[in-house]
């Protein structure tokens, strides 16, 4: 249906502003790319550890439960939530892969609609998923915890959106050291006003200029979440591997080859980039990495991306790669 009022100045949000309310329209680009930059980045998280675990998969490798698909479970169900689950569905991930607690009764239609099962249970949940996003708000965040607390198994990937707490912190309040959350900064730049062109999740993920302004590793939209993130996400990688039984060699090589896939020139990483301890025989696992660490210290892996360019590239293209291949041939 065409949409009468395109075009139209006077019907457009600014129209009715005044000009001191003008001056906070940036507000507006910057709450639009916020929503945007979180999706993204949890879909570049989800295809990033699916592909791993397929390739161990793959390989005969002892996945985790034998199984290579990824499991998503989405707690709470506010607009960051829907929003979460709209990207998810549309980068691939099947509909009996999600799941979602939360305690609003109308998300169990919403959902059904998709497929998606729904019910207020944080600790069964948690109990079933590969990757826990946590979505609630943040006044809710010590309850969630709470809930969750001992009962979260080793391997659960837990991502949290409300930024009120730190890292630090909620590791403690969930008694569980593998878990991410984005600290996301805002800075000055020209091109910042690209967020107002978003006008609806399903399609701007198809747009390529709002993909590479959403780069983690650049900040050519104004909005970053730095390289601190990027290192804890391969750690991240680098900790399943570890929890499947992998020896140091593989689990580098299979790391090198999900990234190689997506970059044909990707460099390749080796033990000194993940950790200053002493070498390890190619057949014994890393160690378990502290996540909590990855984010409020100084890694081996920060200080090589840091001084890496060429890494960064690499891993700017394969950002790039994984959110624009075509969904319906990287159904996860």
């Amino acid at each position: 249906m065409m949409d009468v009022s395109a075009g139209l100045i006077s019907f457009s949000f600014e129209a009715e502003l005044t000009e001191e309310e003008k001056a906070f329209i940036f507000l507006r680009a910057r709450a639009a790319g916020l929503t945007f930059c979180g999706c993204a980045h949890a879909a570049f998280l989800c295809k990033l550890v699916h592909s791993l675990r397929r390739t161990i998969e793959s390989l005969g490798g002892p996945s985790a439960e034998g199984d290579g698909d990824l499991r998503v479970g989405i707690l709470g169900m506010g607009q960051m939530g829907k929003q979460l689950l709209l990207t998810l569905l549309e980068s691939g991930i099947k509909p009996s892969h999600i799941k979602i607690s939360s305690r609003r009764p109308e998300c169990v239609v919403e959902s059904t609609r998709t497929g998606v099962e729904c019910f207020f249970d944080n600790r069964r949940l948690g109990a079933w998923a590969h990757v826990l996003f946590l979505c609630c708000l943040p006044s809710h965040l010590h309850k969630v915890c709470a809930d969750l607390r001992s009962h979260l198994p080793t391997r659960c990937l837990v991502y949290s959106f409300p930024s009120g707490v730190p890292v630090s912190r909620l590791a403690r309040l969930l008694g569980h050291d593998f878990t991410l959350n984005p600290q996301y900064d805002f800075i000055a730049c020209d091109a910042a006003d690209v967020w107002l062109s978003c006008s609806g999740l399903i399609k701007d993920l198809r747009n390529p200029l709002l993909i590479e302004a959403s780069c983690p590793l650049t900040t050519s939209g104004g909005i970053s979440v730095g390289l601190t993130w990027v290192s804890a996400v391969l750690y991240s990688l680098l900790n399943i591997c570890t929890s499947s039984g992998l020896g140091s060699s593989d689990a580098l090589a299979l790391i090198n080859n999900v990234l190689k896939d997506k970059c044909p020139n990707a460099v390749q990483l080796d033990a000194r980039n993940f950790s200053s301890a002493a070498s390890l025989r190619t057949d014994e696992p890393f160690p378990w990495i502290s996540l909590t660490d990855a984010q409020t210290k100084e890694t081996p892996l920060l200080r090589f991306l840091s001084s890496s360019g060429s890494t960064q590239q690499c891993l700017t293209a394969v950002y790039t790669s994984l959110l624009c291949q075509p969904n319906k041939t990287a159904a996860i």
